[in-house]
């Protein structure tokens, strides 16, 4: 009997710390590192930090460094080295020439992620023109392991069979994709216009917070949710229905921090969803310990696609798992720095004081709360519906 499962590929997370990310930051983002690499597959064994003001040319951490990554890689045998920032095509090469294993980068696990979870022929599309256009300068080393034949986290490519060195071809490649997806953008434009009397609630937020719970609660659907990033890649759209009142639920790709931009401008057709949406339904997982600088980066990415003006409801998820602890919040006044949160009204308090829009509490696990998001909904459809049609004579 031959064991058929598929090997957990042993890996080491590398990141560094510059003006930029100090000691805390670093760990936060290689705690998500970690989360992408199992997510992916892989089995995190160890984390390499280096400091350094910016990254090495060559390296990335310098020679002294890699010579001390070296040294782990081949005393505990590491499949694949994982950086937490792009590489170059370069430094690559020679990481791989130093340490002799597989290197990845942040975008590439992404991608690699992405090329897994996407289900529909739209979102397969969107990845592969991500992946070909994130490939076409690194051609040369992306052919010498497909030589190889090798598997694993992050060689899940475009779905190339063959060795190909012509970038023409690649270009074209490229070409064609953009084509496809501008077909899929024209016929997404009629299924909107289709659905354009109705009131549309877009679902916005940091991967892996809760949306696709929340979508399946509110809908009655049976959207996939698990607790891996990017859970969901394919973009779903349900009627709700609150009492005599309906409207479009719409469930999104999760955003993330260092989200590559060419991804972003991939999954066009996607985000074209949340910019004509009526209203942004902005999930928040509190129970992280980082999750202010989650709702920066879902705001930055919402300001790039041009949406960030958009009447947002806020949506603190996971308060089943919340610590209560004391917590500074220095931009805010005085009296309200160091505030001790003791309690969800002590939460309630303190958010509301410091976000300028409609927020609430809940835990979509535990269904607390949900009833007071249904019934804000309600009012925000209603108030929506009668700005729109003010002769319409409409039950409420």
């Amino acid at each position: 009997m031959f064991d058929t499962a598929e090997k957990k590929e042993k890996a080491i997370l590398i990141g560094l710390i510059n003006k930029k990310q100090d000691q805390k930051c670093i760990n936060e983002y290689l705690d998500e590192l970690e989360f992408l690499v199992d997510t992916a597959g892989g089995e995190p064994e160890k984390r390499f930090i280096q400091s350094l003001d910016i990254p090495d040319s060559r390296t990335y951490v310098g020679s002294g460094k890699l010579d001390e990554i070296k040294e782990y890689v081949d005393a505990s045998q590491i499949d694949v080295a994982v950086f937490d920032d792009e590489l170059t095509p370069s430094q690559i090469r020679n990481i791989e020439n130093i340490l002799q294993c597989k290197v990845l980068d942040r975008t590439t696990l992404i991608l690699d992620i992405f090329a897994r979870r996407a289900h529909t022929a739209e979102a397969r599309t969107q990845v592969e023109l991500a992946q070909y256009q994130y490939l076409l300068p690194r051609l040369t080393r992306m052919w010498t392991h497909l030589t190889k034949q090798r598997g694993g986290m992050g060689m899940r490519g475009p779905g190339e069979k063959e060795i190909e060195t012509d970038r023409r071809i690649i270009r074209k490649k490229i070409s064609l994709l953009k084509e496809k997806l501008e077909s899929i953008d024209k016929q997404r434009i009629t299924q909107r216009s289709k659905r354009a009397d109705l009131i549309r609630i877009a679902l916005v937020g940091y991967t892996n917070v809760g949306k696709s719970t929340i979508m399946n609660l509110l809908s009655k659907s049976d959207v996939f949710a698990e607790n891996k990033l990017f859970a969901t890649l394919d973009t779903t759209v349900r009627k709700v229905v609150f009492e005599n009142l309906p409207f479009l639920l719409t469930d999104t790709i999760g955003f993330i921090r260092k989200l590559p931009h060419g991804l972003i401008k991939s999954f066009k057709s996607t985000l074209d969803e949340v910019r004509e949406a009526d209203i942004l339904l902005h999930v928040v997982d509190i129970s992280h310990s980082n999750f202010e600088e989650q709702i920066e980066v879902v705001k930055q990415t919402l300001l790039e696609i041009s949406v960030s003006e958009k009447p947002t409801i806020v949506v603190f998820n996971k308060i089943d798992v919340y610590k209560y602890e004391k917590i500074q919040f220095g931009d805010l006044p005085l009296e309200l720095e160091d505030v001790k949160i003791s309690n969800l009204n002590d939460l309630k308090k303190t958010w509301m004081s410091k976000i300028n829009a409609p927020a609430l509490f809940i835990s979509a696990k535990t269904k607390q709360n949900i009833d007071e998001l249904k019934n804000l909904l309600y009012n925000e459809v209603k108030e929506l519906h009668r700005k729109r049609y003010p002769y319409e004579n409409f039950l409420y």
